[in-house]
């Protein structure tokens, strides 16, 4: 029986590698900010590491490795003792996960510019059980600007909601805090029902500048 909506074993391999990098290294990230701050709820909670196992969702892991996104446990972290310990704690925090992933582009992005890597080297041979090495550091640099982007996007559970409400004024503060509760479900209806009745909210939101992040770092 032939699993056609899986991509090739090369893709595969590619997608399960950056799950067990990128993913980890974002919500590890996460936990040390929150740690420095004097949180201990991430190191409570055994997420103070880059063991894969502490931070990946089955579903989520499940999905990155089908389509090529997915997504990691949250951090748990305590925003009272944040807040006392300094009103940007909850910022940095939630910022320190994208941000994570933009170094972890640039890091990938260094074998492109320096000339290790070239974009041409870049192929999809049918039959190939590896990916080559071109094809998967391309990947990572797409995969992790994309995570970032999303992220940053400011509706609750993404990072960027929590990186907004810190740079509000007290008024839209309130406002963006009363559509919490129906973050999720706003979310679901921009990622999966608009898209059906042609509408992709975030590729034209997040697509400008992804294209001009990748241009940037590799130069192509």
């Amino acid at each position: 029986m032939s699993l056609g909506f899986l991509p090739s074993l090369p893709m595969l391999i590619t997608y399960a590698i950056i799950l067990l990098t990128a993913f980890p290294v974002h919500e590890f990230a996460h936990a040390w900010v929150a740690d420095h701050f004097g949180d201990n709820t991430p190191r409570a909670n055994g997420r103070l590491t880059l063991n894969p196992l502490a931070h990946l969702d089955p579903f989520g892991s499940l999905m990155m490795i089908i389509v090529g996104f997915g997504w990691a446990k949250p951090v748990p972290i305590n925003p009272y003792i944040l807040q006392r310990r300094s009103p940007a704690a909850t910022m940095w925090v939630s910022l320190a996960g994208p941000m994570s992933n933009l170094l972890m582009a640039m890091l990938g992005s260094i074998f492109f510019r320096v000339g290790v890597l070239s974009i041409t080297d870049i192929t999809f041979v049918s039959g190939e059980i590896l990916p080559n090495i071109p094809l998967f550091v391309f990947m990572f640099i797409r995969i992790n600007l994309w995570l970032m982007l999303f992220n940053l996007i400011p509706l609750f559970p993404l990072d960027g909601e929590k990186v907004l409400d810190y740079f509000l004024p007290p008024s839209a503060a309130r406002v963006l805090e009363s559509i919490r509760p129906y973050g999720t479900m706003i979310l679901m209806v921009i990622l999966i029902v608009l898209p059906m009745v042609g509408m992709d909210v975030i590729g034209k939101v997040i697509q400008p500048a992804f294209d001009f992040l990748t241009r940037l770092l590799i130069g192509a």
